[in-house]
């Protein structure tokens, strides 16, 4: 990873976008409808470090190279991060590619390399993101405290949560209902999460783009992956990294019975065969069981 992605909270804060022309204004609409206050500066207003006090962010678009390293330079006197359009070698972070669902943004960087290449992946992507979707992500927040409140083990309201974002009430603050969303929300909340554990057992040998969409799923929403030491690196990665890892050295069919008994979602990376008797074990015991093939 060569640059690491960060999102700054705009409620409250301070953007100034010094210069003017086309490139000043395409930074300008990117905040627009945001809570951001932006500050526009031309001429000698931008060549004063006191012009960008208490800024979060600042933004430098001009052909002029005078004007340029003028106002950058005021900038980082008042020790705010500078970005110089069409200059990456003068900035101190890259403007990516956006995509604006209100409350979830997505973004595609690519260091300033290949703009164009940014622009086309995040078109790419904006397709599969609803319009909806920051509605969705309001949701979750409002109900935040009450399902921490309701569900205090990390894994049952991780299975809860889950479920809501692809149930009823997301797909009514999808369609701009927030009240019947709240309802929803709520309705389903009082439920909690009758989520039963499932053991599924993937592949973890052999090249990781063999693994069907269902195996890469399970591995995202896995709660404990047990897995042994041989297990393909690039096949860990494409669990969560605060999933709980165990050594399936230390493993038996008990183990995997009560951790699904409390409702976790289990992924066991297997690099040998699986095995009957571990499968018969678990499905004796009224555990589901999946096992998800590579992609032929």
């Amino acid at each position: 990873m060569d640059s690491f992605p960060a999102y700054f909270p705009l409620a409250g804060r301070k953007v100034v976008i010094a210069g003017a022309g086309d490139a000043a204004e395409a930074k300008a609409r990117l905040f627009e409808g945001s809570p951001a206050t932006v500050i526009r500066l031309d001429g000698h207003a931008a060549y004063l470090p006191g012009s960008y006090t208490g800024a979060t962010l600042a933004f430098v678009a001009s052909p002029d190279e005078v004007f340029v390293q003028a106002a950058a330079s005021a900038a980082r006197a008042a020790r705010v991060l500078v970005n110089v359009v069409d200059r990456p070698e003068l900035c101190d972070f890259n403007t990516p590619a956006v995509i604006d669902r209100g409350e979830v943004v997505a973004a595609v960087g690519t260091g300033g390399s290949a703009p164009v290449l940014a622009t086309m992946l995040r078109n790419d992507i904006e397709v599969q993101v609803p319009e909806g979707t920051g509605r969705v992500a309001a949701l979750l927040r409002k109900f935040q405290s009450e399902v921490r409140g309701a569900l205090p083990a990390l894994h049952e309201r991780r299975a809860f949560l889950r479920d809501a974002v692809l149930g009823e009430a997301a797909e009514a603050a999808r369609a701009g209902d927030m009240d019947r969303a709240g309802q929803l929300f709520r309705e389903a909340l009082a439920k909690g999460s009758a989520r039963r554990g499932t053991v599924r057992f993937i592949a973890g040998k052999g090249p990781s783009d063999l693994l069907t969409l269902r195996a890469v799923r399970a591995l995202g929403a896995a709660d404990v992956l047990v897995l042994d030491g041989d297990a393909e690196p690039e096949v860990v990665k494409m669990a969560r990294r605060d999933v709980e890892r165990v050594d399936g050295a230390g493993v038996d069919a008990d183990h995997l019975i009560q951790l699904a008994r409390e409702g976790r979602q289990i992924v066991r990376l297997i690099t040998h065969a699986v095995d009957p008797a571990l499968v018969h074990a678990l499905t004796q015991a009224e555990v589901v069981v999946e096992v998800l093939p590579a992609a032929s």
